[in-house]
């Protein structure tokens, strides 16, 4: 199968497995989106929409969180994992947003960037999800699969990213790339999964690669 057969195979058989592409992460505008996507930065999606009731109860806008102590923050989003770092982030942007921006979350991949806590990947997925701009995050899913179905050659995220632009059509990247994170979860995981039961796996994954370490 050429490489553009199988993306054609991939975009066929997701949108067959996930018409529907709700965003993971609990949130009601583009500034919760956002702290929602920074905490879950090696922390699960079920971890963070169990954590950020608590924490938007108190603060769901940048002037009230501006207003939260630091430590308030951090014993919220302690099960998280790096709250001290996680924590002077929300702090720091929160106030950001207050003195710069007034108080809305800018809507350009450099502005959110600068931002503290706020790298490409996490800029990304606010543009995608909350603006709707074309973006293409890459997560441990994507750059895991990818490798697997010889789209890419596993080096960096850079570099995953860089050929999923190159070979899926823009206007399918919001969706896709939820639907390639859906489908790691469910049928291919890092380790442990049934080739023979993964339907594009099964058709156009590398057979050299599953019983060899695969990029995470």
């Amino acid at each position: 199968m050429t490489k553009k057969e199988k993306v054609f195979f991939v975009i066929e058989k997701l949108e067959e497995l996930y018409p529907e592409t709700p965003v993971p992460l609990d949130h009601s505008d583009a500034y919760t989106l956002l702290i929602a996507v920074l905490l879950s930065a090696q922390c699960t999606d079920v971890r963070v929409n169990q954590i950020t009731p608590k924490l938007f109860e108190l603060a769901n806008n940048p002037y009230d969180m501006a207003q939260l102590e630091v430590d308030t923050i951090k014993q919220i989003i302690r099960p998280c994992g790096l709250s001290p770092a996680k924590s002077k982030a929300i702090k720091n942007l929160s106030i950001i947003l207050v003195e710069k921006h007034n108080g809305e979350v800018p809507q350009s991949f450099e502005e959110l960037e600068l931002l503290p806590g706020v790298g490409h990947k996490t800029a990304s997925v606010v543009m995608a999800q909350a603006f709707g701009v074309p973006a293409f995050p890459v997560d441990t899913h994507i750059h895991r699969l990818m490798y697997r179905w010889g789209l890419s050659s596993g080096k960096s995220v850079v570099k995953t990213e860089a050929d999923a632009k190159r070979l899926f059509p823009k206007e399918l990247w919001n969706k896709l790339h939820l639907q390639i994170i859906f489908y790691g979860r469910e049928y291919s995981p890092a380790r442990g999964f049934n080739v023979h039961k993964s339907p594009i796996d099964s058709k156009i994954g590398r057979p050299e690669l599953f019983k060899q370490k695969i990029p995470n």
